[in-house]
C-alpha cells in the first residue's frame, strides 16, 4: 500500500517557460508513483487559476492532463481537491479523465490509519476577509457573469489578482518562519484548527493539508500529526503513506529524497 499526497503546483506562474518545466517534472513524478500507488491525492491549487467555460478549456497543461488520464485509466484512483485558485473547478476533471473531485474537507482510513485530509483555504480562526471573498466565488450568480467574460480578459485579470494575494502572503509567511524554516505553531490558522477539532474527535492520526507553501510534519496532542505538503514552487514536496508510516519527501532533484524537517 503506497498512497500519495501533493499540493500547490500553481502551473500557470510565473511564465510558461518555467511553469513547463515544473509540469514536466510533475509528469516525471507521476510517471514514477503510478506503479505502486493505490490511490493518489492532489490537494489543491493545481493551477494557479482556472474556470470552466462550457465550451472553452483552459490553454496548456496537456503533459499533466494526459498522465492524469493514463493513471486513472491503469485503474489508479486520483482525486482532487478544489483549493482556492482553482476553486472554480466544476465537472470538468470528472467527465474527461475520470479524476474524482472533492469540494469538502474529508475522513479517510486505511490500514487502522484515519487521515483528514483538505486543502486548507478557510480553516481555523481569523481570515475572516478570505472567507467572505470565498463565499462571494461560490456564489452562482457570480459565476455566470465571470463566465460571459471574454476568456482572454478573465484569465488576465483573476491571474493579477492572484499575483497579488500571492505577494501578500509570502510577506505574512516570512513573519511566521523561524530561522530554521520551521512554521511558528502559535500563528499557523491549521494547526490551531487540527488541535481543535481533537478535542471532538480524537482519533485522527494524520491532517493533512496543502493552502500552506511550507512542508511540515508535526506533533499534535496525542499521537497525531499535522503534516503540511508545501509546494512545487520551491519544495517540490510530498507526502507518502506506506501502510504504516507517512514520510514527508521531496523530488526537487528529479529523484525522492526525504526533507529535512520531516519530524
Amino acid at each position: 500500500m503506497k498512497i500519495y499526497f501533493a499540493s500547490d503546483f500553481h502551473l500557470g506562474i510565473p511564465d510558461h517557460a518555467s511553469s513547463l518545466l515544473r509540469e514536466k517534472l510533475l509528469v516525471q513524478w507521476l510517471d514514477k508513483v503510478c506503479f505502486d500507488a493505490t490511490e493518489l491525492y492532489l490537494m489543491g491549487d493545481v493551477f494557479d487559476f482556472w474556470f470552466e467555460y462550457k465550451t472553452v478549456v483552459p490553454r496548456g497543461f496537456t503533459r499533466l492532463f494526459g498522465k492524469l488520464a493514463e493513471i486513472v485509466d491503469r485503474g489508479v484512483p486520483v482525486y482532487l481537491f478544489r483549493g482556492n485558485h482553482d476553486i472554480w473547478a466544476f465537472n470538468y476533471f470528472e467527465q474527461e479523465i475520470g479524476i474524482k473531485l472533492q469540494r469538502e474537507g474529508v475522513i479517510k482510513e486505511w490500514n487502522g490509519k484515519r487521515f483528514f485530509l483538505a486543502h486548507g483555504d478557510g480553516l481555523g480562526p481569523g481570515d475572516n476577509g478570505y472567507k467572505f471573498l470565498k463565499r462571494v466565488f461560490e456564489f452562482k450568480p457570480n459565476q455566470w457573469l465571470f463566465r460571459w467574460m471574454h476568456p482572454d480578459i478573465g484569465t488576465r485579470l483573476a491571474l493579477y489578482f492572484s499575483r497579488k494575494s500571492r505577494y501578500a502572503n509570502e510577506i505574512r509567511d516570512e513573519k511566521q518562519i523561524s530561522k530554521e524554516g520551521v512554521i511558528e505553531l502559535s500563528k499557523e490558522r491549521l494547526y490551531t484548527f487540527a488541535n481543535d477539532y481533537l478535542k471532538t474527535d480524537p482519533g485522527i492520526d494524520y491532517f493533512i493539508f496543502g493552502h500552506r507553501h511550507v512542508p511540515a510534519n508535526l506533533p499534535l496532542t496525542g499521537n497525531s500529526r499535522f503534516v503540511n505538503l508545501g509546494d512545487w514552487i520551491t519544495n517540490f514536496s510530498y507526502a507518502v503513506f506506506d501502510g504504516e508510516e507517512l514520510h514527508l519527501m521531496s523530488y526537487k532533484t528529479g529523484k525522492s529524497e526525504p526533507l529535512k524537517n520531516n519530524q
